[in-house]
């Protein structure tokens, strides 16, 4: 397997696991803790992205890295892979600099039921994106 897939698999595994706990166990407790405290809300928020920011931070860096070398230095990987996997990548950074980080802003001045579902929503294309990222890679690998 090239070096550069084993990257790219890997920053895509250790992204995609991130997200699904995001998706699965982060976002969804925001509703509780709005319920018992709308006024402490911000500041919750608050530190939520403050500590998410320097967990998700690198993990960007490496899914870039990872895709951004798997595209360039292929090997015998087919081109539909590297450039599937490259426009995963690409969809999670863009749904979150549009759509995900708009949200985080909305509710980091107060609790807004509506800006939670939206971002609910970029999460839920963020884990599809990085699912699916992680299985082209690993279909790739398999059939090397």
């Amino acid at each position: 397997m090239p070096l550069s897939l084993l990257a790219a698999l890997v920053a895509a595994a250790l992204y995609a696991g991130f997200q699904w706990t995001v998706q699965v166990v982060v976002y969804p407790q925001m509703t509780p803790v709005s319920a018992r405290s709308t006024e402490d809300f911000p500041a919750y928020e608050a530190a939520h992205q403050r500590r998410i920011t320097a967990l998700v931070g690198p993990l960007f860096v490496l899914l870039a890295l990872g895709s951004g070398w798997l595209l360039v230095d292929r090997g015998p990987v087919p081109w539909a892979f590297a450039a599937v996997s490259g426009a995963m990548a690409a969809i999670v950074v863009a749904v979150t600099g549009l759509l995900a980080v708009p949200a985080h802003r909305a509710l980091s001045t107060r609790w807004d039921a509506i800006a939670h579902r939206r971002m609910m929503h970029a999460d839920r294309i963020r884990v599809a994106a990085a699912s699916v990222q992680v299985v082209v890679l690993a279909v790739a690998a398999a059939t090397l």
